[in-house]
């Protein structure tokens, strides 16, 4: 594990309603460009986080795991659009580049489950969240800032999440 720093920022949930909470608090500050990649095992609150993100951005779209359909898109009343990429079924960065990932992200918010998949597709530039499974309520979440616009995301929602230290 990492030793946090500035660039990173360590949450332990305790509940689904605390994942979505945080999530709520980082979708709030999203602008079309963001990238958020998600990493974890099934199960460890990806998709229960997108949900958080989702709201929190300002979307009443339900939110699914896009497993299947791999793009869900999710509208807010002013018709900007998030776009929730499930990488998991993808083969190659290759594969993701002909879904016009460039598109989803000049128009919006993209975030990327089982992003370790597609990595080198995405820019380097991003906040990067890994889950770990704890217990069954309990998930480890560890946020990590790629770039001078993220740190200052993951500043002001560490700021939100613990209060200014």
């Amino acid at each position: 594990m990492p030793i946090l720093n500035d660039e990173s920022l360590e949450f332990i949930s305790h509940s689904v309603d605390q994942t979505k909470r945080v999530g709520m608090r980082l979708g709030a500050l999203l602008i079309p460009g963001d990238i958020i990649q998600l990493v974890g095992e099934l199960g460890s609150g990806k998709t229960t986080l997108v949900q958080g993100i989702s709201s929190g951005w300002g979307s009443t779209d339900q939110v699914t795991s896009p497993s299947f359909v791999l793009v869900n898109v999710y509208r807010r009343p002013d018709h900007k659009r998030l776009f929730h990429l499930d990488a998991y079924r993808l083969e190659s960065p290759d594969e993701a580049m002909e879904l016009d990932l460039l598109n989803f992200i000049e128009n919006g918010p993209l975030v990327v489950e089982w992003a370790d998949q597609i990595d080198t597709a995405l820019p380097s530039e991003h906040i990067k969240i890994s889950f770990k499974w704890v217990d069954i309520e309990q998930r480890d979440l560890l946020f990590m800032a790629h770039g001078d616009r993220y740190q200052k995301k993951l500043e002001i929602l560490r700021n939100q999440v613990f209060g200014v230290f």
